[in-house]
């Protein structure tokens, strides 16, 4: 009964990781920018959310405030990619992504740091219904929900619809998509927007059981790549079940006390060992 509470548990987190991988994919997919700076300006989000809701703004105002920050945080990432390094190497775009990062993080922690404690609000922590004598939290199954939508809709958005032809071929030749008479700049903002937004609310739905320190939501990045290498960043339907799988995981870990304190490791072991799975086929090639 303890593995299966665990696990359910590990649900909360498995799908804001899920959520914040499939904003990460999103954001390659279609700008073709492989983002490490996803989860800091999520966390500006949602520390801009918790900040004005102490300051007395309703949850609701607050969460729309926090969201709106980080769709023009990304935006404002976009729009650097798109009039300096749009035509640049997924190297060198996720460079300057990098740097961001470590802006964000500085900005952050002097603005947000661990010397201000913040308690995220929890508005979805009541009981939704008992499975097998476990609880299911509210929080579980909103987060689960909209991990699923968050994998269905660019999906269909991408195979069925004329705008993700168009968005696709902003992905694969952004200046020949602007030649033929694509609104590339714009196109761009709208992926760059959701995806920040997207970043922002899986940090605020999982925040309360982190750490409420700034540095600790943006290395949120690491899960989240580690469930986008899980898709072969490619694949929504797979990132999702990476993320997922890596919540449980953890969840299951806290049950082991000689693996509790190596929970945090889980995302680095699985960014390792798809990197190594992915490789063993030209390694062998290689050796025959």
């Amino acid at each position: 009964m303890l593995h299966v509470s665990a696990a359910i548990a590990g649900l909360v987190t498995g799908g804001a990781y899920a959520l914040m991988g499939l904003s990460t994919l999103l954001t390659y997919r279609l700008v073709a920018v492989v983002n490490f700076a996803q989860a800091a300006v999520g966390a500006f989000g949602a520390f801009t959310m918790v900040v004005l809701h102490e300051e007395g703004l309703p949850l609701v105002l607050a969460i729309a405030c926090g969201l709106v920050t980080a769709a023009a945080l990304h935006m404002g990432l976009g729009a650097v990619m798109v009039r300096w390094f749009s035509e640049a190497g997924e190297g060198v775009k996720a460079a300057v992504t990098i740097a961001t990062f470590t802006g964000l993080v500085a900005v952050g922690l002097r603005l947000f740091g661990a010397q201000h404690p913040h308690r995220f609000p929890s508005p979805f922590d009541s009981p939704a219904f008992t499975a097998g004598g476990v609880v299911v939290t509210w929080t579980a199954v909103v987060t689960m929900a909209l991990a699923v939508l968050f994998a269905v809709l660019p999906t269909v958005l991408l195979k069925r619809t004329r705008v993700g032809l168009l968005l696709r071929a902003l992905s694969e030749r952004p200046t020949t998509a602007e030649l033929i008479g694509i609104r590339v700049p714009r196109l761009s903002m709208v992926v760059w927007g959701t995806a920040g937004a997207a970043s922002a609310l899986a940090i605020m739905i999982v925040a309360p059981q982190l750490a409420s320190d700034f540095g600790s939501q943006a290395l949120l990045i690491t899960p989240a790549l580690a469930a986008a290498l899980v898709g072969g960043f490619r694949s929504f339907a797979w990132t999702f079940a990476g993320g997922v799988a890596l919540g449980v995981l953890q969840g299951l870990a806290s049950t082991v006390v000689a693996l509790q304190q190596y929970r945090g490791v889980l995302p680095f072991l699985v960014i390792l060992v798809v990197l190594l799975w992915t490789r063993r086929r030209d390694r062998w090639d290689s050796m025959a």
